[in-house]
């Protein structure tokens, strides 16, 4: 999403890239076609004197935004079920018992101790932070998808594409996912992004990972089987099992970090003012979601299993380079957004959101970056899943929506 250069971001590419990667591309098609809105019933005028009815354009953001919120609710469910809250752990689940449900069917979390001890080297509340940020995503996608036929719209249902397989640790549900968690490649430019005084993906430029090994080659952030999940005879925990942990704190900010440039890019292109209310309502969460997950990742222990290395952020040093002198790009308090060049350089600096424009930003932007990270990788033959084409359907409608005022 960072790299705003890169082709891939054209439109044309993007649609040859996702129908040669999707297995059943043709088919998915036709079935992203028929989530679309078309209803002329949708169109009428709100209750709270806005006199800009809800266009098909609005439709269509709210369509694809229900439909990303399903894909984040499916990866957080996992996250949940594996290092949510428990009673199996001290200090892993608060005062308040796990109430996470999915269609009023009880989410089990917690299920793999031995990770959820590894995820609590970067913060012991980590559970708790899992556990309510799957709960919120849940709330995303069933307010979006009541709202969508409140409209007149269609409720989006990707459920068919629930084909990929979870994580083997005992007691989790075997049941087909939308989303696989064992084969990412992890774009951390975010962290450089945030931390930059002078640079702005929507002004042209680009930014340094700040755990190379992430982005390389594909590693899981949840353990796949119960030994993944043990822990030593002594109680420590292993290299790789921390290295996973560690791999899901970072991942857990790149999800977060999409969404809070993605709800106030689409809203830029919103007509009526009630759902614009909507946008900005949601999208202010995904912020708050993405400041706690940068600040967890930041606590990352240094170490090393295997090809990933999680470097020492605070040594002053370049992990992408070996320069020194860059403590300001890597620091791990520096979570707050570095003022930065916004519109134009000549105006100054300003914290911001950033980036918020189509190119960076926009639904065929997060859903490059989601394709990109290797979420919707079928492991068995090693291509995206149908998924992928029905989302760039919905995703193209959604850039193609416009202001009527």
């Amino acid at each position: 999403m960072e790299n705003p250069g890169n082709p891939r971001f054209k439109r044309s590419t993007n649609r040859r890239l996702f129908l040669r990667n999707s297995a059943v591309a043709a088919g998915a098609v036709s079935v992203g076609a028929a989530l679309l809105p078309h209803s002329a019933a949708a169109f009428g005028f709100d209750d709270d004197d806005d006199r800009v009815p809800v266009t098909r354009g609005d439709l269509a953001i709210l369509s694809f935004l229900s439909a990303l919120e399903q894909v984040e609710s499916d990866l957080w469910i996992q996250y949940a079920e594996l290092g949510g809250v428990t009673t199996s752990v001290p200090d892993a689940e608060g005062l308040e018992p796990n109430d996470l449900s999915l269609n009023g069917k009880p989410i089990k979390t917690g299920l793999a101790v031995g990770y959820v001890t590894a995820l609590q080297v970067l913060d012991t509340d980590m559970p708790q932070y899992i556990t309510d940020n799957t709960d919120d995503e849940i709330s995303h996608h069933q307010f979006l998808n009541n709202y969508l036929a409140s409209k007149g719209g269609r409720p989006i249902d990707l459920s068919q594409f629930a084909i990929l397989p979870p994580s083997q640790v005992s007691g989790v549900p075997q049941n087909g996912r939308l989303t696989n968690l064992k084969q990412l490649t992890i774009d951390t430019t975010w962290w450089t992004r945030y931390r930059s005084s002078t640079k702005n993906p929507d002004l042209g430029d680009s930014f340094e990972n700040a755990v190379p090994d992430l982005a390389k080659a594909p590693h899981t952030a949840i353990p796949l089987t119960d030994a993944d999940a043990a822990l030593n005879s002594d109680g420590s925990i292993p290299n790789h099992l921390q290295a996973i942990a560690n791999t899901a704190g970072f991942h857990f900010a790149f999800i977060e970090q999409g969404g809070t440039s993605l709800y106030p890019t689409l809203a830029q292109k919103v007509s009526n003012l009630q759902v614009l209310r909507v946008l900005l309502s949601i999208g202010g969460t995904e912020a708050m979601h993405f400041q706690t997950w940068h600040d967890k990742a930041g606590n990352a222990t240094n170490i090393t299993d295997g090809n990933l290395t999680f470097p020492d952020l605070n040594s002053g040093v370049d992990p992408n380079t070996g320069a020194t002198g860059v403590a300001d790009q890597f620091q791990t308090n520096l979570i707050m957004p570095e003022p930065t060049a916004f519109l134009h350089k000549s105006l100054g600096p300003v914290s911001i959101i950033r980036p918020t424009t189509d190119k960076n930003s926009g639904a065929q932007a997060a859903l490059q970056s989601f394709v990109d990270d290797g979420l919707f990788l079928d492991p068995s033959t090693n291509k995206n899943t149908g998924i992928v084409a029905v989302l760039m359907k919905l995703a193209e409608a959604a850039d193609d929506a416009r202001r009527t005022f």
